[in-house]
């Protein structure tokens, strides 16, 4: 590290979706680099090629513009500390490689498969207390050519590593329980361990957010940078995320892709607030807190070394209230942008922008999600609805009963010329005030008849937008079921 400002990257590999994981990390680092006015790097960690998955980029890329993470380098953005992809990177690798076989902190392995398959079989039979590489070549001058090799570093048999990890304190580590590990691949590409321990030097890296999961690496990147004579980075292991059980989150607990949850009509601000809070806390109470607050309070003392438990109801619960508290015009704009990108089956045809500007006001108090728009307001958006004459008759109604309450609503409809919802509600409510009909009863059989649904938004608001003309035909369809 050599200057003073926080510099913190997110470094995923190419080999998949980017999980709830990956981007509460992603998360954090931007939120440290935003509270102290820092800079937030995104660089692809790419020495996998077998498991490299082409298109995986581009959806780290849609994940943190969903999410709303800008970032300053990498990732299509220029910077003078890029490439910021490590297979463009490998000269960097093999220099410092190089450096360390020639000063002896590293050494040329030419085990072969087999001889490492045979060793970890015995010592799992023999229930060894140090798995791992035996340093069977690092005494060995031999350099043979044509002959694949590995190039392992050589752990010290002494000593600690240890770090002040900004989460967990001072953590320590035997170095005699490290095995030799492997530094550059016999198809020359580097491993994690060197390749973002040089990555994270000359790009300047200052903290590196991590899961908990990457502790047991700690001795190895200690001794190489120990080995390379630079100073390291500042760590911070983050808490695992655990399902409710707290046992480890997986796919049957929520652990999908990110890109999941805005398919499935979770806003941004609310993942981001959910998000923050699994392993930070403002001060261990306060649940709703917006983007800005949390940039402005956040800091590493208030991360939590135990798991944090991922808890779909909350996240439910959240991102209504985010729902609720939208201003109409832009809930509109959220919603017509979300069933234009996943078009509900539910619904016959889109809204337009202006339609859905209108429905907006009926079902703003009533869903947690996008996705619970469309069941909602289908009616509105079906070109025919479906239901039997059984369906049609309210529970404490006979078929008689109901035909004449639907003969009823027509007519009084009809009769309606200012056709908007304080009319529409007067007429009805009077009608059945007048003739000592149950309201439940006489609303209830009108809203089924022309929704085909037992829930529906507002009904007086319902009947005027779904207007006069198509209301009345619905009605007439619906008596007509009831005569069959």
């Amino acid at each position: 590290m050599t200057g003073s400002k926080v510099r913190v990257r997110y470094a995923p590999s190419p080999t998949g979706e980017p999980h709830l994981g990956n981007l509460r990390t992603a998360l954090f680092d931007w939120l440290f680099a935003r509270s102290l006015g820092g800079e937030f790097i995104v660089r692809e960690e790419d020495t996998d090629q077998a498991r490299k998955i082409d298109e995986a980029m581009d959806l780290q890329k849609l994940s943190l513009n969903w999410l709303g993470l800008d970032w300053d380098e990498g990732l299509g953005k220029d910077g003078k500390y890029g490439p910021y992809v490590q297979s463009r990177r490998l000269d960097y690798y093999q220099k410092i490689a190089q450096n360390l076989l020639e000063n002896n902190k590293a050494y040329k392995c030419y085990c072969s498969s087999e001889r490492l398959q045979s060793l970890r079989e015995e010592q799992k039979k023999n229930k060894s207390s140090k798995l791992g590489y035996d340093g069977h070549c690092k005494n060995s001058d031999e350099d043979i050519v044509d002959k694949s090799y590995v190039i392992r570093f050589a752990m010290p048999l002494e000593g600690i590593s240890a770090i002040d990890d900004a989460v967990r304190g001072h953590v320590e580590f035997p170095n005699q329980d490290v095995d030799d590990f492997i530094l550059i691949k016999s198809d020359g590409f580097p491993t994690y361990h060197l390749a973002s321990v040089v990555d994270d030097h000359y790009m300047d890296i200052t903290h590196v957010f991590r899961g908990e999961e990457w502790l047991p690496s700690v001795p190895r990147h200690i001794q190489l940078y120990k080995s390379l004579g630079w100073e390291p980075p500042i760590y911070a292991h983050l808490p695992y995320i655990l399902a409710p059980d707290k046992s480890k989150l997986s796919k049957r607990h929520g652990a999908t892709s990110v890109l999941d949850y805005k398919e499935k009509g979770y806003i941004p601000d609310a993942m981001v607030n959910f998000l923050s809070l699994l392993g930070w806390s403002l001060d261990g109470e306060t649940e709703i807190i917006s983007r800005d607050q949390i940039i402005n309070h956040f800091s590493i003392d208030r991360v939590n070394d135990s798991g944090a438990v991922f808890d779909i109801e909350k996240l439910d619960w959240m991102n209504g209230y985010y729902l609720r508290r939208m201003d109409v015009d832009k809930l509109a704009d959220c919603l017509y942008q979300y069933w234009s990108d996943y078009p509900p089956e539910e619904l016959d045809r889109i809204p337009s922008i202006d339609e859905t500007k209108e429905i907006v006001i009926l079902i703003q108090e009533r869903i947690k999600t996008l996705k619970d728009a469309a069941p909602f307001i289908a009616f509105l958006f079906k070109d025919e609805i479906v239901y039997t004459a059984t369906q049609l008759i309210q529970k404490g109604l006979d078929l008689e009963e109901t035909k004449n309450i639907l003969n009823q609503a027509v007519s009084l409809l009809n009769n309606i010329d200012d056709f908007w919802e304080d009319n529409i509600e007067e007429s009805l409510r009077t009608f059945a005030k007048e003739n000592n009909i149950k309201l439940g009863h006489f609303l209830g059989s009108i809203r089924f008849a022309i929704t085909a649904q037992d829930a529906s938004p507002q009904l007086f608001k319902s009947i005027e937008i779904l207007g006069k003309d198509l209301t009345l035909f619905r009605l007439d369809q619906a008596i007509q079921t009831l005569n069959s």
